[in-house]
């Protein structure tokens, strides 16, 4: 044993170390390096060197290899400084750091998920984008991002110049490569101050980071803080995205030219993904439908999958019952995969926590009071697109006239953006037509809408959150993928669930009313009904005590309490 000096990147002592080692044979000629030092090669022994800190945030306990032994005292660079107030932070809380990629899909689930992990005694700290942050204080009010004791919001800039309009979905490509540009110095300094005990936090003990920030995933590691990542998608998004290095290198992606959108060249049989039997080029995610090599998304988030290999652990917000086979494929390439979902059934209730929300939008909860109203169950079709989808104006009319003749109750979100360039206005016929019968909002609270016993129906853009949400409440669904992995989740709920139909890209009132139809009151709405109860029932299972995800998200908080290793 020996002490150790541990100073600051000032040369200033900012703890004592206790420390004592373990001779290792040698099994690597280089060392991984621990702390942001790589070791010497040179000296083939090699010691286990556990140390014991005193009066320091950032450093706890740790385990790195040292070569030789002949030193008795030396000094050791640390990454954060003494906390100001002095105390003696062993046994403190862990502290995770959150960041999801601002786009409500992504914020929603990772929401989620750092709730769960602050019922379970870890402090969490979130971080959104300072434009998110804004919105977030417009949508839910002065007090949304005062955060409870032990849960705290932060921010960092994407780098985006100012919008006309700061409250729309920002444009995705412009958005992932410029937090991968501009993002990580703020946030490698956010981590710093968090560390040091200056924020009032314990020191950070791990890093969760969308599966399409790496960014922060690279920042955390080279600071020696462990990362994870969760990515938000389904499993059969991800190793979609996972693929599609594959898919170029075999000649299926970019696209000849255009015409292969519509000569049946999508219909081309991919049986190669393992995990993914009998899905079909149109079922990938749709950033591979490009003529062009060089396409933004096609090579982001291509990258960002390959990513994910170097992360400590893979988190999915699905069960393992639900996509069994992609899942156990993904346990073959990565060795931690935790599969944690739905999300919101580890989310406790309480008046604290319920105050923290992520919806970008202010929620209209008196739809929820016309749902009430409602005298038959399962009698009103619930439409809604997401987030991100926007339509063309004769594409919105068609799904107006065809919700118009089908003669259903209906609940439909329209954001004042989801039409392309321009604000959303409906016809006015459609609106005076069906005023008795169907209610407009702008946003809505989504998982009590969806689990309301008069909600018969989804029309959707199939979306992972509310795909899965859909899934949770035994709902059915008449499936519109917009983009990104919708195709693949939308594959996934009509071949093999059993719970939705598809409306074809070209979308016509007369295709809307028939499957709306067709899926509350014909031979196959009443099948896709019982698959969609029995999926409801094994989502339950899950989530209990002994389910697959509650064992899950026991092993990733295991694996996170004891630092990652």
């Amino acid at each position: 044993m020996w002490l150790e000096e541990v100073v600051d990147r000032d040369g200033r002592m900012v703890a004592t170390t206790l420390v004592s080692t373990a001779f290792i044979p040698p099994r690597n000629p280089q060392p991984r390096h621990s702390r942001g030092r790589r070791l010497s090669p040179k000296n083939p022994q090699s010691f286990a060197v556990n140390r014991h800190c005193f009066g320091t945030t950032g450093f706890r306990h740790a385990q790195i290899r040292r070569q030789g032994a002949s030193t008795r005292r030396s000094t050791v660079h640390v990454l954060t400084g003494r906390p100001e107030n002095g105390d003696e932070l062993r046994g403190a809380a862990p502290h995770a750091v959150m960041i999801p990629q601002p786009a409500q899909g992504h914020v929603t689930p990772m929401l989620h998920l750092a709730k769960a992990l602050h019922a379970r005694g870890f402090h969490v700290t979130f971080i959104n984008s300072e434009y998110n942050n804004r919105r977030l204080l417009r949508s839910r009010g002065p007090g949304s991002l005062d955060g409870a004791n032990g849960f705290r919001f932060e921010a960092v800039p994407d780098g985006l110049p100012p919008s006309d309009d700061d409250d729309i979905t920002q444009d995705i490509a412009a958005l992932c490569l410029s937090n991968t540009k501009h993002s990580s110095v703020p946030f490698r300094e956010l981590l710093v101050r968090l560390s040091s005990g200056a924020a009032g936090t314990p020191p950070v003990s791990c890093v969760i980071a969308d599966g399409v920030m790496s960014f922060a995933q690279r920042v955390a590691e080279d600071m020696g803080i462990p990362a994870l990542v969760f990515w938000t998608t389904s499993a059969c998004g991800f190793m979609g995205y996972l693929h599609f290095a594959e898919l170029v290198r075999r000649g299926y992606v970019p696209l000849k030219d255009e015409s292969d959108l519509t000569n049946r060249y999508l219909d081309t049989a991919i049986d190669w993904i393992p995990g993914m039997e009998g899905v079909r080029l149109k079922d990938i995610p749709s950033f591979i439908r490009t003529t062009d090599p060089d396409d933004v998304m096609l090579n982001y988030d291509g990258g960002e999958a390959q990513n994910a290999r170097g992360a400590r652990g893979l988190i999915l917000n699905t069960y393992d019952a639900l996509e069994q086979d992609v899942v156990d494929a993904l346990r073959r390439e990565f060795p931690r995969v935790y599969t944690v979902g739905p999300l919101p059934a580890f989310t406790p209730r309480g008046a604290e926590l319920d105050a923290i929300g992520g919806n970008l939008w202010k929620e209209d909860a008196s739809c929820l009071r016309w749902l009430d109203a409602q005298r038959q169950p399962g009698s009103v079709v619930y439409v809604n697109f997401g987030s991100i989808t926007v339509v063309t104006p004769a594409q919105l009319a068609e799904f107006a006239w065809g919700l118009a003749s089908c003669g259903r109750p209906f609940l439909w979100v329209v954001r004042p953006d989801l039409v392309s360039g321009e604000k959303a206005v409906l016809p006015e016929e459609f609106v005076h037509g069906t005023k008795d019968r169907g209610v407009l909002v702008s946003w809505c609270p989504q998982e009590l809408v969806l689990s309301h016993p008069s909600v018969g129906l989804f029309l959707t853009h199939c979306g992972w959150n509310s795909t899965l949400e859909s899934v949770c409440a035994g709902v059915p669904m008449v499936c519109w993928p917009f983009f990104a992995e919708q195709p693949t989740n939308c594959r996934y709920a009509c071949a093999k669930w059993g719970i939705g139909m598809e409306i074809g890209s070209g979308v016509t009132r007369e295709e809307v009313a028939r499957l709306v139809l067709e899926a509350m009151d014909g031979e196959m709405g009443n099948a896709m009904r019982v698959s969609a109860t029995a999926w409801k029932e094994r989502s339950r299972a899950a989530t209990v005590d002994g389910g697959s995800s509650s064992e899950n998200l026991d092993g990733l908080i295991e694996f996170l309490r004891a630092g990652c290793v």
